[in-house]
């Protein structure tokens, strides 16, 4: 479970807050005023994190490499080659 603290709770107890994130897993939820402005969560889930939008973009890839598959598949390779050189050539 989270836990959502103020930054100048965090900047008094850090030592104490960073061992928590570390060794039982707490993220916390840092704010400015009311406002939530960041999160302190501990490595493993942020590279998790980080590989989760890595496999999204890829994702997301794919789907544009197949929806340009399908409108081109009309067309050779020929005429597309020829349109990128045009394109190149300005």
């Amino acid at each position: 479970m989270q836990k959502i603290i103020g930054v100048t709770e965090l900047q008094r107890q850090f030592r104490t807050l960073f061992e928590e994130v570390v060794r039982k897993h707490v993220p916390l939820v840092l704010t400015r005023g009311s406002r939530p402005e960041a999160a302190l969560i501990p490595y493993d889930d942020y590279l998790r994190f980080q590989q989760m939008q890595e496999g999204e973009v890829l994702a997301r890839f794919d789907q544009v490499w197949t929806r340009l598959a399908q409108l081109n598949a009309s067309f050779s390779d020929e005429e597309i080659a020829a349109d990128i050189e045009a394109a190149r050539n300005g």
